[in-house]
């Protein structure tokens, strides 16, 4: 059970990764890869895991970073299960998810957390035919655009001192895993305009900044809870560089690059081939394998 305190998440990091790896391999057709995870999956499901932790902003948190990459890698390997060991499953990551729509505070729930929260709730309505559940994510979705400058600056992620593009992107991720759900499910959420801006014109700043840090600096001076760094003059560009367990912040990359319009051409020149695969949590698991198209390249 995840318990109050930042970094709660990281007990489960070994088995996020576990669950991203086995999934990328059972997509590609490894069938003892599938057996694992679904053999995992129900052995937290038999020892009723995560679902006593506290209703804490710390704790969703980390449940939402948890629960996304098994609905996604769990939806995977579901066909084929027993039905009993399927609804078991089902009904272990219901009663984990459900709960997540809470609300904590003003800013979290129009931030980047926010945003988190409703790429888990609507991969899972989408995998469960939830209307409501995916509809949740339609409306985070056009929320979220509609809150940003029309410069494309989402203002609660900017004034994060030198982690203002840091949290930008946390809110870029979540908000191409949500246009890519509703993609496949026939809406298209890249097209959207809230306020006069799309996802493109978020993304758009996200690299103007990262080429002139100076376009970010009069947010960021605010310094609001700046993480681990007070000097908002220099930037925290960590995330363009792989992390522990082998992942990668700009795993999204690999869905986004693949749209048209100025802002794709941009990812394409931005991503680093040679990091891949490009494997992350917050995007649901190996971004690499549910993505990229060699022909494209």
């Amino acid at each position: 059970h995840f318990t109050p305190g930042y970094g709660s998440d990281n007990r489960a990091e070994p088995f996020t990764w576990a669950v991203m790896l086995l999934g990328s391999r059972a997509l590609a057709g490894d069938k003892a890869a599938a057996d694992q995870l679904r053999a995992a999956l129900l052995q937290w499901e038999q020892a009723d895991a995560l679902t006593g932790s506290e209703a804490s902003h710390d704790t969703y948190y980390a449940l939402k970073r948890l629960m996304l990459p098994i609905v996604m890698n769990f939806a995977i390997v579901a066909e084929g299960m027993k039905e009993k060991d399927r609804k078991k499953i089902e009904q272990w990551i219901d009663k984990i998810i459900r709960p997540l729509d809470r609300k904590f505070g003003p800013d979290v729930n129009r931030n980047n957390h926010r945003a988190l929260a409703d790429s888990v709730l609507m991969a899972w309505g989408a995998y469960t035919g939830d209307a409501e559940l995916y509809q949740k994510g339609i409306a985070g979705y056009r929320r979220m655009l509609g809150e940003a400058r029309a410069d494309g600056a989402l203002p609660l992620e900017t004034r994060r001192g030198a982690r203002a593009l840091w949290y930008q992107r946390h809110a870029i991720t979540s908000l191409v895993l949500m246009a890519e759900i509703a993609r496949r499910h026939g809406d298209d959420l890249y097209s959207v305009r809230e306020n006069g801006v799309s996802l493109e014109t978020i993304i758009n700043y996200f690299f103007t900044a990262l080429r002139a840090p100076v376009k970010i600096l009069p947010d960021a001076a605010a310094n609001y809870i700046p993480g681990p760094e007070d000097n908002y003059l220099e930037q925290d560009l960590a995330f363009l560089k792989r992390r522990g367990h082998g992942r990668h912040y700009m795993a999204f990359a690999e869905a986004y690059q693949l749209q048209e319009g100025f802002a794709a051409r941009r990812m394409q020149a931005l991503m680093d081939v040679s990091e891949r695969p490009l494997i992350d949590e917050y995007f649901g698991g190996n971004a690499s394998c549910f993505f990229r198209r060699p022909e494209r390249e």
